[in-house]
């Protein structure tokens, strides 16, 4: 699995104007349940019921929202750069303004393999920096995919 088979390029938001962690998780809620036909109030419930358990937010900036709703029948993944940071209550305490979602259908093993594919891609080596370079969602796309 790599990041291309998670991520379509209409997936990318550039510039994502989202005041506080409630209302970025709802935007984020709204755009996949569009494209992915879920019901978004299911959507944002599991999101927030995830960020109960332990924020999403792994540093750097940087936070991977996940969750499994039911219904979905394969992976979805939405990359977003806010335009100001937002506090996400993360591991180092620092606001993020970049953020990778992930809805994954309820298989455990899948769901975890396309967090680990998300988190290491996140980690290399100047990817978040182009990330954050990044003037169009295809610019953002490129540098999440390497293609």
């Amino acid at each position: 699995m790599n990041i291309a088979e998670l991520l379509r390029e209409e997936n990318v938001l550039v510039d994502l104007d989202a005041p506080s962690k409630p209302q970025l998780l709802q935007q984020l809620a709204e755009r996949a349940a569009r494209a992915t036909g879920l019901d978004q109030a299911a959507v944002f419930n599991g999101l927030s019921h995830r960020e109960t358990l332990g924020s999403t937010g792994i540093g750097q900036g940087i936070a991977i929202p996940h969750s499994a709703p039911a219904g979905l029948a394969k992976p979805f993944a939405l990359l977003a750069r806010t335009t100001k940071p937002v506090e996400f209550d993360a591991v180092d305490d620092r606001p993020v303004d970049l953020v990778f979602l992930l809805l994954s259908p309820a298989d455990r093993t899948s769901h975890l393999k396309a967090l680990s594919v998300v988190s290491r891609q996140l980690r290399s080596a100047g990817v978040t920096e182009r990330l954050r370079r990044a003037r169009t969602a295809a610019e953002m796309y490129s540098a999440m995919t390497g293609e």
